[in-house]
């Protein structure tokens, strides 16, 4: 964990640099605006880190004004980055251009202002588009046909949310819009694969009633993120429980129209939190000759488990939340948003998220509710 704020630290303030040296390049300004704008830099860099200590202190108001500041500008900051590195290529492509032709280079580059400014006018632009479009959860469906459904069960709907986030900037009217997609759909099944409670979760009134509003027929169930153990896993549980789910932490339930199992994040192993718990032996406890449903955050397949599951629902990788912060999570989890069959017979089905982390922002990644039906087919049946 150390290691992990050690290298983001050192990246956000890189980063920081970077924008830095690039706007005193366009505007040539001195001392009078840098010293304040260095210290401004500095204040946002170790943001995260001061608003943890803030709602630790029960300082929530400060600590969440500070998040959105800070969550905002982090999103504008890095998309600034990616739109000036673009500006930097389209100028090493013109100064190609210029020294094959044999002509001035400053006749082909864009100079520094302009540069700087059309790069911060797209961060913001984006910026702006992509908080609006965390706000609009899509419900994206998906429908298997199954032989494992017993007899008088023509279908069977599951609800899954993701990635959550629960926290200082995820509140109740987030989760309000969130719980009404739910209940709307009148789900058989309610799951929750991971990362429902942000690191940051000491004020969450109201939050694990909006939850309970669902009371799935056949079970309201919920796994373990990272960020479950970030938030302190204790705590984190319990809100979980409160909020009318079932955890499965390494186990399994049969008995019902379908199997469902579940396993931890292996975060709780790096942390010496919790005991390893083969898939593979879980799932081969499970009848065979009904649907195996499996809930994991991390969209990995374990190889010796494959054959043994029907459906595994997982999340984690929000599709990188921000493009073009997608290639950096398919370079991660290449099975990183929407469904895939896969070889061994199985399907898996990666949400994008149903919250945010961080940023309240997202581009080119909205988030979702997932609805998946299982379909009996007829007149088959075992």
């Amino acid at each position: 964990m150390r290691l992990f704020f050690l290298t983001f630290f050192a990246v956000y303030g890189s980063v920081h640099a970077y924008a830095f040296l690039r706007a005193r390049s366009a505007f040539g300004f001195g001392p009078g605006i840098g010293i304040p704008l260095a210290l401004f830099m500095l204040a946002m860099t170790m943001a995260p880190f001061l608003i943890r200590v803030l709602e630790q202190r029960e300082y929530e108001t400060t600590a969440r004004m500070l998040s959105y500041i800070a969550y905002l500008w982090m999103a504008v900051l890095f998309l600034y980055l990616c739109s000036s590195l673009v500006m930097d290529g389209a100028n090493l492509v013109l100064r190609g251009a210029a020294w094959a032709s044999g002509r001035n280079a400053s006749s082909f580059v864009i100079p520094a202002r302009p540069s700087f400014l059309a790069a911060a006018a797209v961060s913001l632009v984006i910026c702006v588009y992509g908080y609006f479009s965390a706000l609009d959860i899509r419900t994206e469906r998906m429908v298997i046909e199954t032989a494992k459904l017993p007899a008088g069960t023509d279908r069977f709907k599951i609800v899954q949310i993701s990635d959550v986030h629960l926290g200082l900037i995820v509140r109740c009217d987030r989760l309000a819009r969130i719980m009404e997609i739910v209940k709307a759909e009148k789900p058989d099944l309610f799951v929750s694969t991971g990362d429902l409670v942000d690191a940051q979760i000491n004020h969450m009134t109201g939050l694990a009633e909006l939850l309970q509003q669902v009371r799935a027929p056949h079970g309201n169930f919920a796994i373990t993120g990272n960020h479950e153990y970030y938030a302190g896993l204790s705590q984190a549980l319990d809100f979980t429980r409160s909020a009318g789910f079932k955890l499965l932490r390494g186990e399994a339930v049969a008995g019902g129209i379908i199997n469902i199992a579940g396993v931890n994040d292996p975060t709780g192993l790096q942390l010496k939190t919790d005991r390893e718990v083969p898939e593979a032996e879980m799932l081969s406890r499970l009848p065979r000759n009904k649907f195996t449903l499996l809930l994991k955050h991390r969209p990995a397949i374990d190889g010796k488990a494959a054959m043994l599951f029907d459906l595994q629902l997982s999340g984690h990788t929000h599709k990188g939340q921000i493009f073009p912060f997608t290639y950096l999570a398919k370079m991660a989890y290449p099975l990183n948003a929407g469904a895939f069959e896969l070889p061994q017979g199985g399907f898996l089905r990666v949400s994008r998220g149903t919250g945010t982390w961080g940023p309240p922002v997202r581009f080119l990644s909205p988030p979702e509710v997932t609805v998946i039906e299982l379909v009996r087919k007829t007149g088959e049946s075992k």
